[in-house]
């Protein structure tokens, strides 16, 4: 299982109807792009991070799992505004890019932080029935869900097969290396179409006319929780504006 899945449904707020956490979530998902990035990235990180860690229940190890490949994508994302390329010389390092790539780092961790308080504690099993609800086509949820499914099958292919690789050294050395990332591609792709194939033959089998059904557990929406989101969202904006307000 993949480290945000069993985040996903191990946390104190699995329970919770989606909408709850979607309505939350968001709303400091837009509140990290809407405020300015000093202080509203910060405040909005601070928050969305300690609800992830305190009430969500959600522990440190398993969010820095989750958060470091992103944060690595971020960190080198905000570098090139830190470099100016031309003049003498041709590439240097400039510090009037150091207040730009600070506020672009923080405000992406603040937005990151925001959709991983939903995605580390709504499993994808419990929001994609709910979207037809909202709109949706069923066959787009549908083929999320299939994709979903076979991305764990994948996986559990690439693992089988890499270790019997390993097992006959195929990894010896660089040459053998790339012999056997070669024979791992293909082999996973083979192992992929005649699953696809499988899946294919057992939904037509079972009578499969364009869409699948699915039993979703009822949920109750909490009125005290969305009505203590938005007060909590309304004080992150007042804040940012004060505490702008005094910096400025």
């Amino acid at each position: 299982m993949l480290p945000l899945d069993a985040a996903a449904y191990t946390n104190r707020w699995r329970p919770r109807h989606p909408g709850e956490k979607a309505f939350l979530s968001l709303g400091l998902l837009a509140c990290a792009v809407a405020l300015p990035p000093w202080p509203g990235a910060l405040i909005v990180g601070v928050v969305a991070g300690a609800l992830l860690l305190g009430p969500a229940g959600v522990r440190p190890r398993q969010a820095w799992r989750v958060l470091s490949v992103p944060l690595g994508f971020v960190a080198v994302g905000s570098l090139p505004l830190l470099v100016a390329v031309g003049g003498r010389p041709w590439i240097r390092f400039e510090p009037s890019g150091l207040p730009m790539a600070l506020g672009l780092a923080a405000r992406a961790t603040a937005a990151l932080l925001s959709l991983l308080l939903f995605a580390a504690t709504t499993p994808l099993a419990d929001t994609l029935p709910r979207l037809t609800r909202l709109g949706v086509p069923a066959a787009v949820t549908e083929v999320a869900a299939l994709m979903y499914r076979m991305l764990f099958l994948l996986l559990d292919s690439v693992h089988a097969v890499r270790e019997a690789q390993a097992s006959r050294l195929g990894f010896r050395t660089w040459a053998t290396s790339y012999r056997s990332l070669a024979g791992q591609g293909g082999a996973i792709f083979v192992r992929a179409f005649d699953r696809a194939r499988r899946l294919e033959a057992g939904l037509a089998l079972r009578g499969y006319t364009g869409s699948l059904r699915i039993e979703v557990e009822q949920r109750p929406v909490s009125r005290p929780f969305v009505a203590g989101s938005a007060v909590l969202l309304g004080t992150v904006v007042a804040a940012t504006l004060a505490l702008r307000g005094v910096v400025a």
